[in-house]
Parts: C-alpha cells; sequence; structure tokens
C-alpha cells in the first residue's frame, strides 16, 4: 500500500492511501488500527508522508561512498541525527542558507525507513516487523558546516531548515520485501548524478534496525535515514553544489520520485 500525507481545502493534515487510479480518506492511526474508506480524498497539497519524532542518519553507508572519499570501511554504523525541523515536503523548495552562510551545498539520495512499533533491543531476525514504511529521503548536506565549522560534528551541517525532504509516499513492506534490493538514484537538472542499489550498503536495514534500538528506544513515526550512494557533488571533480534554480530528484524503485526546486534563503 502506498500511504500519502497531505492538507485538504479546510487546512487539516490527514493520510490517504494512493493506487495508480484514486486517492481514498483513511480512517484509524497509520500506527495502530486503520480502514482505507470509499471516499475520495480532498487533497489540496501533498505533504512529507511523516511527521518525524526523531530522524537518525547513517553515514558512509555505502561501499562505493566511503571508498570515492578514500575513507576506510566504518566497523560499526556511523551515527549523526537531523532535527525534526529539516523535513521538506515534495515540490516545496530547499533553501541555500544565506544568513548563517553555505557555499557547499550537496545532494544525497537515501532510503528512508520509519519505525512502526516501539522497539528496543530487536534482533536483526525481527527488525523488519517495526517497520511501517519506506519513502525517498534527500540527506542535504553543507559541507562547509559539515566539514571545516563544525567542530568535528557533522550536526550542523545537516540540520539547516529544508534539508530532509521526504516524499512523496510512504510504502508499506508488503511492496518491498527487501529494501536492500532497490534502485536508487540522484538527477539534478535532468542529469543523472546517483544511480547504484541499495545492496550495496555495508549495514542492511535489518542490521542498522537492529543496532539503533540497542539500549535505545525507538517510538513510531522515527525515520532513519541509510545513508547514500557514491556520486555526491563533494566526491566530483570539480565538485558539484546545488544553487538557486536548480531542481533534484530523488527516485527509489517502487517507491517514486521527490523532486524540490532549489531556492537561496529568504532574508528576513
Amino acid at each position: 500500500m502506498k500511504l500519502i500525507r497531505y492538507r485538504d481545502s479546510a487546512g487539516i493534515n490527514r493520510f490517504a492511501s494512493q493506487t495508480e487510479d484514486a486517492i481514498f480518506e483513511i480512517e484509524g492511526s497509520i500506527f495502530g488500527d486503520f480502514t482505507v474508506t470509499g471516499r475520495p480524498a480532498d487533497v489540496q497539497k501533498k505533504l512529507a508522508p511523516i511527521e518525524p519524532v526523531a530522524i537518525y542518519c547513517i553515514g558512509l553507508n555505502y561501499l562505493f561512498h566511503a571508498q570515492e572519499g578514500g575513507l576506510p570501511k566504518p566497523d560499526y554504523p556511523i551515527l549523526f541525527m537531523k532535527a525534526p525541523s529539516t523535513v521538506q515536503n515534495p515540490g516545496d523548495p530547499i533553501e541555500i542558507p544565506r544568513h548563517l552562510k553555505s557555499e557547499k551545498v550537496d545532494y544525497e539520495c537515501e532510503l528512508a525507513v520509519v519505525i512502526g512499533k516501539q522497539c528496543k533491543n530487536v534482533s536483526r531476525e525481527k527488525a523488519l516487523d517495526y517497520v511501517l514504511g519506506y519513502t525517498c529521503g534527500h540527506d542535504v548536506s553543507a559541507r562547509d558546516w559539515q566539514i571545516q565549522y563544525g567542530g568535528s560534528q557533522w550536526c550542523k551541517g545537516k540540520t539547516f531548515d529544508t534539508f530532509c525532504p521526504l516524499g512523496p509516499c510512504l510504502v508499506t513492506p508488503d511492496e518491498i520485501a527487501n529494501p536492500n534490493d532497490l534502485k536508487i538514484k540522484t538527477i539534478l537538472n535532468g542529469e543523472t548524478m546517483q544511480d547504484w542499489n541499495t545492496n550495496d550498503m555495508i549495514f542492511d536495514v535489518p542490521g542498522l534496525i537492529e543496532f539503533l534500538s540497542g539500549s535505545t528506544t525507538l517510538m513510531p513515526g522515527t525515520v532513519i535515514l541509510t545513508g547514500t550512494p557514491h556520486g555526491v557533488g563533494l566526491a566530483r571533480k570539480p565538485p558539484v553544489y546545488l544553487k538557486e534554480g536548480d531542481s533534484v530528484t530523488i527516485e527509489i524503485e517502487k517507491i517514486g520520485s521527490l523532486t524540490n526546486p532549489v531556492i537561496d534563503e529568504p532574508m528576513q
């Protein structure tokens, strides 16, 4: 099933089930019991398919991406976090920071995993039982703040407003039996920049859930960004960074396409 979150004509945010032919309202909680009604959804604006309670992000989780940066294969998942305020809707702009200025804003296509049930100390064998669904994630990264000005921590360069577009829908696990066998790509202004497969992950999705839930409670609505493949702008010669006027699309097999324009941060 494909789930979307949307705003209706009354300004109320709701969930719906999307098929090839129609979008129907949902009654109940997507984290519990819900029913797909026969009523067409009054979709005025599509929103990011989840409002995360937390966003856990994994760095250097694709083998070829680690190699393109000249970095060793990590022994354990490299973890950082984004603030929930980074989330951006499909079609809404990614803002290049101008108040706290960045000139090196990069793209990163990522498979996003949404946790549907509270979990702690979950084994990899049972890990996928806790997944609500999968969506496209864009780990937008200000490389200058990540590498030069971040005091050895990645969070500042990763957590500017609009730096985590999600969408266009949430695909339930019955449609994605193996999250580590999906084509994934980034398209910038019509040019394919990243084009790989989630089977190149160093730590697969069940392993990440096992690791992240170790001695740590993951709440429903937790989003896990699972890393990006090679081809990022930082590693190109010369580097390629996002700029005002760009359009960037994240595509993942069986999920769809997430497109956002790029603008400079409005100065107030």
